[in-house]
This record gives C-alpha cells, sequence and structure tokens, in this order.
C-alpha cells in the first residue's frame, strides 16, 4: 500500500510539473512539411500502436486460461507506462542531443519541450517532430511488451511494472540512440536496422533469454502449456500482421517508393514464413497447425523488420524462409532444455531479429535504397558492410544480456519478481489483479471464503 502511494504521488507530481512547462512556446514551424507525407505517418503511427493490443491476444491465446488477463494485461499497461514515460524523458534519451554518441541529453526535449514548435527530424524532414516522436514512441511501446512471453505466469506485476521503466531507460533508449540518431555510434559505423531488428527485436529477445534463465527454478519441472485459445492467436497474428506495415513500411517516414517497397517486402516474408513454418512441421511428422502458422508468420515479420527498406522482394521471400527454419530448430532445441521461456520469446523474436540483421547485411541492395544504405551486402561482393554488422550484433547483444542481468537483480532486490507458488496456482488473473476469465468462478471462491 505504502509503495502504491508513492507510485500515484509521483505520477501526480509529475502531471502537475507539467503544466508549468509551456507546450507551444514558439510558432510551430511548418517549413517543408508534407501533408502527404503527415497522413501517411498519422496511419503508420496509429498502425504500429494497434501491433500491442495484437500482441496481447497472440500471448494471451498461447497461455492457461488462470494467466490469460494478466498477459494481456502487461502488453496494454505497457500502453500506459511507456506513454508517459517517453514524454517526460524518453525520447529525450533516444533523440535529444547527443552525449558521445551513445545516449540522448536528457534535457533536450524533457516534457516534450520544444517537440511541438521543433523543426523536423533531420531524418525525417517533410513530417512535423511531434509525429516523429510519437510514431518512435509505439515502437517503444511494444519492445518490453514483447519480454512478456516470457514473463507470463510468474512475475508479480508491480514488479513488472518496475522492469518494464528500467528497460526504457536503459537498453531501449541506448539502443535507439546508438542505431537511429545521426551521431549515434552504430549509425556512424554504417550498420543498417530499418525499422528495429536490434532497437526493438534483439532486445526483446536476449532480454528474455536472460530472464529465463534468471527465473529458471530447478527445483520444479517444465510444464507443458496447453493454448487456452486458439482463435485469439489466430485474431493476435492478424493484428499484428497488418500494424506491421506501419512499422516497417512507416520507417520510410514519407508516403514514397521505399514505403512501398518496405510494405512489399514485410507481407512477403511473413507469408514465406508462415508456409515454411507449417511444411517444416509436416516432414517433421507434425500436424499443419494454427498455431505453427502464426508463429511462422510473426517470424517473418521480425526477420524482414531490419532488412524492409534495403533489399529486393526476392529476397525478401528467401528471409522469411530461412528465418522460419532456423527459429523452428531454436524452439525444437530449447524445448529440451530447462530454460522457462514461456512463448519462445527468444528463438521468435532474439534469434528471428539476429537473422534478420545477417540477412540485412548479406542482400542490402543500394538500388532499392540508395540514399540510406551504406554499401551493398555480401552477397553483391562487398564485405564491409557485413563486417560492420557482425561488430555491431556483438555489441547490441552483449550490451542486452549484461545490461538485462542488472535490471533483472535491481527489480528483484526493490521488489520481488516471481509469484508464490500459491499465487502461481491459482493463477496471476486472480493473485495480481483479482479477476478471472470466467468471473462465476470468483463468486464461487468469494462464497468459500466467507
Amino acid at each position: 500500500m505504502k509503495k502504491s502511494f508513492i507510485y500515484f504521488t509521483l505520477l501526480l507530481a509529475i502531471s502537475t510539473l507539467a503544466l508549468f512547462i509551456p507546450a507551444v512556446p514558439g510558432s510551430i514551424h511548418t517549413e517543408g512539411i508534407n501533408s502527404g507525407d503527415v497522413g501517411w505517418m498519422l496511419a503508420a503511427s496509429a498502425l504500429v500502436l494497434l501491433m500491442t493490443p495484437g500482441l496481447a491476444f497472440f500471448y494471451g491465446g498461447m497461455i492457461d486460461t488462470k494467466n490469460i488477463i494478466s498477459t494481456m494485461l502487461q502488453s496494454f499497461i505497457a500502453m500506459g507506462v511507456v506513454s508517459v514515460l517517453w514524454i517526460v524523458v524518453g525520447f529525450s534519451l533516444a533523440f535529444g542531443d547527443s552525449i558521445g554518441g551513445y545516449i540522448g541529453n536528457p534535457a533536450t526535449f524533457f516534457m516534450f519541450q520544444h517537440v511541438l514548435d521543433g523543426k523536423p527530424w533531420s531524418l525525417a524532414p517533410t513530417i512535423p517532430l511531434v509525429l516523429f516522436a510519437f510514431f518512435q514512441l509505439k515502437f517503444a511501446i511494444i519492445a518490453p511488451a514483447l519480454i512478456t512471453g516470457t514473463f507470463a505466469e510468474r512475475v508479480k506485476f508491480k514488479s513488472y511494472i518496475v522492469f518494464l521503466v528500467l528497460f526504457c531507460l536503459f537498453i531501449y533508449a541506448p539502443l535507439a540512440h546508438w542505431t537511429w540518431h545521426p551521431k549515434g555510434f552504430l549509425f556512424k559505423l554504417g550498420v543498417l536496422d530499418f525499422a528495429g531488428g536490434t532497437v526493438v527485436h534483439m532486445s526483446a529477445g536476449f532480454a528474455a533469454l536472460i530472464a529465463s534463465i534468471y527465473l529458471r527454478d530447478k527445483s520444479a519441472g517444465k510444464e507443458a502449456i496447453a493454448p487456452a485459445n486458439i482463435p485469439f492467436v489466430l485474431l493476435g497474428t492478424g493484428l499484428l500482421w497488418f500494424g506491421w506495415f506501419g512499422f516497417n513500411a512507416g520507417s520510410a517516414m514519407s508516403a514514397g517508393t521505399l514505403a512501398t517497397s518496405a510494405f512489399a517486402t514485410t507481407n512477403t516474408a511473413s507469408a514465406a514464413a508462415g508456409l515454411c513454418w507449417v511444411l517444416f512441421d509436416v516432414v517433421r511428422g507434425k500436424k499443419p497447425s494454427a498455431l505453427g502458422f502464426c508463429i511462422g508468420a510473426v517470424v517473418g515479420l521480425v526477420a524482414i523488420t531490419p532488412a524492409a527498406g534495403f533489399v529486393t522482394i526476392p529476397s525478401s521471400l528467401f528471409i522469411g524462409t530461412v528465418a522460419a527454419l532456423i527459429s523452428n530448430v531454436v524452439v525444437h532445441w530449447k524445448s529440451k532444455t530447462s530454460l522457462e521461456d514461456t512463448l519462445d520469446v527468444f528463438p521468435c523474436h532474439g534469434v528471428g531479429g539476429l537473422v534478420g540483421m545477417i540477412m540485412t547485411a548479406l542482400f542490402a541492395n543500394t538500388a532499392v535504397n540508395g540514399a540510406n544504405t551504406t554499401g551493398n551486402g555480401l552477397f553483391f561482393g562487398e564485405t564491409a558492410l557485413f563486417k560492420v554488422h557482425l561488430i555491431g550484433l556483438v555489441v547490441v547483444i552483449a550490451y542486452v544480456t549484461i545490461g538485462s542481468f542488472i535490471i533483472l537483480k535491481i527489480t528483484d532486490l526493490f521488489s520481488s519478481l516471481q509469484v508464490s507458488s500459491e499465487e502461481k496456482l491459482v493463477g496471476n488473473d486472480l493473485s495480481q489483479h483479482g479477476e478471472n476469465l470466467y468471473p462465476v468462478e470468483i463468486r464461487k471462491l468469494n462464497e468459500k471464503a466467507a
């Protein structure tokens, strides 16, 4: 109760502080703004936000019935927490004035100062800065939400909130600055990440790997989870696929041929990966399943994310297929280990993002995006981009794994991460939120208690 009072007081103080910061200290910048680009980027921003509810259904359908609400809420609460955090300091840390190429100055856009009236972002010159900021916010929301597939069933809600805040401030924001800020050191090195292979998917995937190791209970055996609602998974996949067009095509930052190309490669890779996953399952003696196609389709979307604006459509077909094969093998391998990555976040997002970054270094083509491509990929006989990507991947993996372990440790010290065995037995829906997929069951429990 005391901690809740502290959180409430903190939120109230932030809200009050915002009243004393002028929202529009000067005239709004309109020079060079293109209405067509603004319209597309508004739509793209909405599409990306839709991905988070899609993720909630995707994960919620895979989990046990007693944890559906808690699992879905973890995605939805991210929309609230990260939105506030982004306004206060998150955008500044990711895209503020660079400090050595490693982090943004937290004072640059503190409380969104100079965002409404600021000059457009240098890499998005035809849309208002505030639109760029909110487009990027949607990426910041879904990155930590992806990790909830590992946390499902096992983590206390308040501890998840603490982790969420720390992850956004100390993992996501620095990675976004390194990769997408013109003065970020990975950007200057020449690393190509069109829409978040490292920043979003590898950060979430490798954080999930560390969390699965950290939360592993060696005294208890691994429990097989029967998906509670496959139609939820199908619905979530559809929303993710639909929203991903904003995720990737929107990263072109304008309504032009590059956005169109990214749109096409996104759909192609996802389709190929979904089919490949199902066919590979059949080859291995399994039945073609809705769950398999959905997981494969998402893996394809993950893998094409860093490459979407740099590769041709035939290349995207290959990328989706290879990513599905590799992730499927890793999922099978993981099932034989003691790792408790409940919903396979690491094999799908960590490995999928890693494969996508390597494929970008193989198939990037200056004919697709000569203005922003730092060179052709290895497939075209050039080695520089491939070497740069290997360096970038080592740096990102090391930073995320070490940083995630530290954040988990700090969170655990501040607020115990894991639910008790009794809470796990009744499920997080009831133990953490006092809710249940079937309300009649709560009434029965209350009647028994009375």
